[in-house]
């Protein structure tokens, strides 16, 4: 497996390297396929006396499946790659440990479906619906955060980010492998056996669950 270090703000010494690539060794019992591990560490919040600031280390191991990635910050780069190194290795156990419990037919759980039961399937509350009607109105701002600069951010209670990503046509098993390997508690995707938008999410444990879009509904203008 190749081993790629670069630095930012700071320089890779002989030991750090040696270092790293002592911990990569640990990857081969679980990902023995892997082609390349990418380290990127860099420094920030470098403060005007000189003294060195947070340093942060970016871990992205590269093989012939879905990109696995993690990162930490730390006091300095050995205890920021020990912090993002342990949560790669925890992805890349739990990715191949993870016991697949087979319920039905993996039917996903429709949005009229979920709301009907007050979200309980998902592990959701659902905002009070006069905080919903504030939002409408626009008692309270709804902010584009990406919009502004954050420097001239005033506060606002509700922040909205947006970001657009190609869409993987996946099976329901395929899109919570990829979901563990990257860290996050969801993930969206087309399923690949209903044809429908979907995002799987963690539950409990090994718990899993998955919400489908009904794309086939009218929108509310067209039923009027």
């Amino acid at each position: 497996m190749e081993i790629d270090i670069v630095g930012r703000n700071l320089g890779i010494t002989d030991r750090f390297r040696e270092y790293a690539t002592e911990k990569a060794q640990k990857i081969a019992s679980l990902a023995d396929k892997a082609l390349a591990l990418e380290i990127k560490v860099s420094r920030h919040n470098e403060k005007p006396t000189g003294s060195s600031g947070e340093d942060r280390v970016e871990l992205t191991l590269i093989g012939p499946g879905p990109l696995v990635r993690a990162e930490s910050s730390g006091a300095d780069k050995y205890s920021a790659f020990d912090l993002a190194f342990g949560r790669l290795l925890e992805r890349l156990r739990r990715a191949k440990d993870k016991k697949k419990v087979h319920r039905g037919n993996h039917r996903p759980t429709s949005l009229a479906e979920a709301s009907s039961d007050a979200f309980s399937v998902v592990d959701i509350t659902p905002a009070d619906a006069a905080v919903i009607e504030q939002v409408r109105t626009g008692s309270i701002p709804v902010v584009q955060s990406d919009a502004v600069a954050e420097d001239d951010e005033e506060y606002c209670p509700v922040v909205i980010r947006s970001k657009v990503f190609t869409a993987d046509w996946l099976t329901v098993d395929d899109a919570v492998d990829r979901m563990e390997l990257v860290g996050h508690d969801f993930y969206l995707f087309m399923d690949s056996e209903s044809g429908r938008p979907s995002v799987v999410y963690r539950r409990k444990g090994w718990d899993y669950g998955v919400i489908g879009l009904d794309d086939t509904a009218e929108p509310a203008a067209a039923r009027a």
